[in-house]
């Protein structure tokens, strides 16, 4: 028996999908939404399981949704905390080139984060010193408007906004069939169906899977993969002030392993990146075959790896051997040992990758496109959304919530 009706159904409720909740609901919109979720509470996965770095946008193309919706989302997420009273403090950070054959690149960031905008300051070595007395460089950045949050308090700020402005929150509730009708969308769940005129996507580490379920090409798969984290013991957490970062590797979207000290004080190092055996596998021990087979059977997985295979051979050992991820760590911090690392939790990033190999590198939509009449309708798909989502969770929402109005207005 269908559940009611609804303007506009969200499936996922992290960060993204609330915010979007939120952004649909804002100014006494009369919308009927509801946000569903598997789990039995929000944040659970991506959001829950990150370092908590308000990110500045100094790394992304610009011009690029990463590059435009960073920037703005950084300055937005600071005011969001500072109006709502949620723990947050702008730090800056550090991106610091440990070898020569890193300066180039660490030039190429300094100009790109001036294309987008960003106040960057370039450091010798005893300008490294002056922020981080037990971090070692050939030369750095400094990033300004970096700072750190509790992003899992904001996601749940969001729900509560979302929720007394009228939305709907279902935990609790997993999709498992999405059926277009003329007149909308019927989404079945085990506790019955719901009906909508727009279905929005933002079910993260599943979003591939529940456009096809919608009857949507996505175009890509989702290729997790976890990062290990560990923490500093803490009586040797003054060895790191705030957050410090190498020079990434353009080849790939990760950041390599980094020190973050997080807002209550605690300092991650990490994360490395290695697959991950199910879309929500944590640790080696978990184990989805059905997520391993589907990832296994898509040619992009095998393209990635003979094109990166010498880089992933890196990332399993530092995964396997603490003393060679303390190497790796010991290249900005020389003075930890493996004695000074605490495991810590880890997470999995949401990866979408196309079928050539390719891992895309911004943010990715799909579905109703108002530029586009030809686009599918009454469906709205966010298909890549892993970091700097969060920081840019109020920008993407915005942009998702455009496109569902859109839909609506189009005959959604």
């Amino acid at each position: 028996m269908a559940d009611g009706g609804f303007d506009v159904v969200v499936v996922g409720g992290g960060i993204v999908g609330l915010a979007t909740a939120y952004a649909l609901t804002r100014g006494d919109s009369g919308l009927r939404v509801a946000v569903l979720e598997k789990e039995n509470g929000f944040a659970a996965h991506q959001t829950g399981r990150n370092s908590g770095v308000i990110h500045s946008g100094v790394y992304y193309r610009p011009g690029s949704y990463k590059a435009r919706f960073a920037v703005a989302g950084a300055a937005e997420m600071v005011a969001f905390c500072r109006e709502h009273g949620i723990p947050h403090e702008v730090t800056g950070k550090l991106i610091v080139a440990t070898e020569d054959a890193e300066l180039p690149r660490l030039a190429a960031l300094a100009e790109r984060g001036r294309a987008n905008g960003i106040p960057v300051t370039e450091l010798d070595r005893a300008g490294i010193a002056r922020y981080e007395p037990a971090v070692r460089g050939r030369a750095g950045l400094h990033v300004g408007t970096t700072g750190i949050c509790d992003f899992p308090a904001v996601a749940t700020t969001y729900a509560r906004l979302a929720r007394e402005a009228g939305a709907e929150l279902r935990p609790g509730t997993e999709v498992r069939t999405v059926a277009r009708r003329r007149d909308g969308v019927t989404v079945g769940t085990a506790d019955g169906e719901l009906r909508c005129r727009v279905l929005v996507n933002c079910a993260g580490l599943h979003s591939d899977r529940i456009a096809r379920l919608a009857g949507d090409d996505p175009g890509v798969r989702i290729v997790p993969f976890r990062g290990e984290y560990y923490e500093l013991a803490e009586q040797r957490r003054d060895l790191v002030r705030g957050l410090v970062y190498p020079v990434p590797d353009p080849a790939f979207p990760f950041l390599g392993v980094h020190l973050t000290r997080g807002i209550h004080g605690d300092v991650h190092v990490g994360p490395n990146a290695v697959p991950a055996l199910a879309r929500e596998g944590y640790d080696w021990r978990t184990v989805h075959p059905r997520d391993l087979a589907g990832t296994l059977a898509f040619p992009g997985t095998w393209r990635i790896l003979r094109r990166h295979w010498r880089y992933e051979v890196g990332e399993l050992h530092r995964s396997l051997s603490k003393r060679a991820f303390t190497t790796a760590v010991r290249r900005l911090l020389p003075a930890v040992t493996a004695a000074d690392l605490v495991p810590a939790a880890a997470g999995v990033r949401a990866q979408a990758v196309a079928r050539d190999g390719s891992l895309l590198d911004d943010f990715a939509f799909a579905g109703f496109d108002p530029e586009d009449p030809r686009s599918p309708r009454r469906t709205v798909h966010v298909l890549n959304a892993p970091s700097p989502a969060a920081t840019a969770s109020l920008p993407i929402g915005r942009e998702v919530a455009r496109r569902a109005l859109a839909a609506l207005a189009a005959g959604g």
